[in-house]
């Protein structure tokens, strides 16, 4: 039996399989980086991916590697290793615990919307959870102290908390439909708040910029700037949909003699509602930005731009990781 001709060593894995151009190659991607079934995997597979992607990328061809077991092993090194600094992530930060995480918070907010004790529970749940997410997924290698840490988690959670008590008080005479809404206003105000301050260090220090090559020019904090608000755009477009559909068809269900005679499928129906629309919407919202963000060099501080000249005068544009 011949043995399959040795993979060249010329495939770029530090870019995403499919092109990160075009919104279509973005979603292909980012359906592999949240896939749920990446949390199954042992710390062995992880690890043997690993070395398979570091040794590929030091040009240490494995015999009998094949190109699609090389892109395998990449996606499941992404999805549980840091971009920058190579840390293995913490599971319920992985992008791929998303679906299961948000669908089991997303789903109880939903449910348990009525009285103010559940309110501020599922609330701190689910900024906690976006705490750990946000710190998990931050971009660049700069560390961040516990006390930054401990400062952005209170802030973001309170923020969190008092909106959905403020919007609380206010729906009290309005339909009920629009009381099931204000879950979802109270996570669109808190992700403005929680990302932002758990990436404070990001906003005063800077991120850092590379050239097309990957080769680090120096750190930005407009690029930290572009790079958080694309972040924030995309986990509210993230919740949209999981909050805004399945209210409305609860709302119908709710008056129908079968939950009347079952109440006790209230939650279980809202979570699984919540999770068809996550596994769908946690790609496709990821992939509204390009991971590998960029940005004008005129668009930098001056400070940088000159930084930059030095290097290479006639570079017009840099890249970032603007995180997830």
């Amino acid at each position: 039996q011949k043995m399959p001709p040795s993979l060249p060593a010329t495939i770029n894995i530090r870019e995403p399989r499919w092109d990160q151009s075009t919104f279509q190659g973005r979603a292909k991607h980012f359906f592999m980086v949240t896939d749920p079934r990446n949390l199954l995997l042992s710390g062995a597979t992880l690890e043997e991916a690993r070395r398979v992607v570091e040794d590929y990328r030091a040009g240490i061809v494995h015999p009998g590697l094949t190109e699609d077991q090389l892109w395998r092993a990449k996606y499941i090194y992404d999805s549980a290793f840091h971009p920058d600094t190579g840390e293995k992530m913490i599971l319920v930060g992985r992008m791929s615990a998303q679906v299961p995480m948000n669908m089991t918070i997303t789903g109880c907010m939903l449910t348990f919307y009525r009285t103010t004790p559940a309110v501020l529970f599922w609330q701190w749940v689910n900024q906690s959870f976006n705490a750990i997410v946000n710190y998990t997924n931050r971009s660049g290698d700069a560390p961040i102290t516990p006390s930054q840490l401990g400062t952005a988690y209170v802030s973001a959670t309170t923020g969190a908390v008092v909106t959905a008590l403020g919007l609380k008080s206010l729906t009290k005479h309005l339909p009920a439909l629009i009381g099931r809404y204000v879950p979802f206003a109270a996570v669109a105000a808190a992700n403005c708040i929680n990302i932002p301050l758990m990436r404070q260090r990001e906003l005063k220090l800077g991120i850092p910029v590379t050239d097309e090559n990957g080769n680090r020019l120096g750190e930005s904090t407009a690029a930290a700037q572009k790079a958080i608000f694309q972040v924030v755009v995309s986990r509210i477009g993230m919740a949209a949909p999981a909050m805004a559909i399945p209210p409305v068809i609860m709302n119908m269900l709710e008056k129908r003699a079968f939950l009347k005679r079952y109440p006790y499928l209230n939650a279980p129906l809202q979570v699984g509602l919540v999770g068809l629309c996550l596994v769908f919407a946690t790609p496709l919202c990821c992939a509204l930005f390009p991971q590998k963000s960029s940005m004008p060099v005129s668009s930098l501080e001056p400070e940088v731009q000159d930084q930059i000249r030095k290097k290479d005068p006639w570079l017009e544009t840099v890249y970032f990781n603007k995180g997830l």
